[in-house]
């Protein structure tokens, strides 16, 4: 068996409070109640207050390798995880989040392939219009 990790987090804040880890082998799922129990940074909340991500195995297992730090971005509709990343430079007093890189190398290499369909079409158009 294989789980995801979950991201226990202040709902008003974002501050995490609890990342669970990933698990795998002879490892059963827990309930969210098992879980306030079990762990000490969980059990002194009041349950009402905190938010969890649970993620698939895996997810993000690149960003949480490279990233400097991480929270829960609680301003929109619906809590997203952002990663904060070392830029080689002095570490800046404020940490700067960002949605994990992974998922913006994929939208980057999902323009990139719309842009490049689009200029192989005006290529094609151009061709036509030029008779060669």
């Amino acid at each position: 068996m294989r789980f995801g990790r979950r991201i226990y987090y202040e709902k008003e804040t974002g501050n995490v409070i609890h990342d669970t880890g990933e698990r795998f082998g002879d490892v059963i799922e827990t309930t969210l109640e098992q879980d306030f129990r079990a762990y000490i940074s969980l059990a002194e909340r009041v349950p009402e207050t905190v938010g969890m991500l649970q993620l698939d195995y895996g997810q993000y297992s690149q960003d949480f390798m490279e990233c400097s730090g991480y929270r829960v971005d609680v301003s929109g509709n619906e809590p997203k995880l952002v990663f904060s990343y070392p830029d080689g430079t002095e570490e800046s007093e404020e940490p700067v989040y960002q949605p994990p890189l992974s998922e913006q190398v994929m939208i980057l290499k999902t323009t990139v392939a719309e842009q490049q369909q689009t200029i192989d079409d005006l290529t094609l158009a151009i061709a036509d219009i030029l008779g060669t």
